[in-house]
């Protein structure tokens, strides 16, 4: 599941994974705790670019990795060039962690 603050358009580069956004979902404004708690029920992995949430939240009481995306912006082009780590990230994904994805 890619988190509201990533561009959906992201979803079509990885074609080989069924993704779907917050918004998608109706869980917009969800606070990041309860959006955890409600995406650990029906996604393998959350896909975000906030670099607090590992901070905020204690990822090991949920069942669900987090990938938490860094690049030079959040635009769309910016984190295409992440799609080869994201991938290789998704094949086994680590639940209850915080996977960091690109550079610091």
């Amino acid at each position: 599941m890619l988190d509201e603050c990533i561009d959906r358009r992201l979803a079509r580069s990885l074609p080989h994974h069924n993704l779907t956004t917050v918004p998608q979902m109706g869980w917009s404004g969800l606070q990041d705790g309860a959006l955890l708690a409600a995406a650990q029920t029906q996604f393998d992995a959350f896909i975000t670019v906030d670099r607090n949430l590992a901070f905020q939240q204690r990822l090991s009481n949920f069942q669900i990795a987090v990938l938490v995306l860094h690049a030079k912006t959040n635009r769309l082009q910016d984190l295409q060039a992440l799609i080869p780590a994201i991938t290789q990230a998704l094949i086994t994904p680590a639940q209850g962690v915080a996977t960091i994805i690109g550079a610091n």
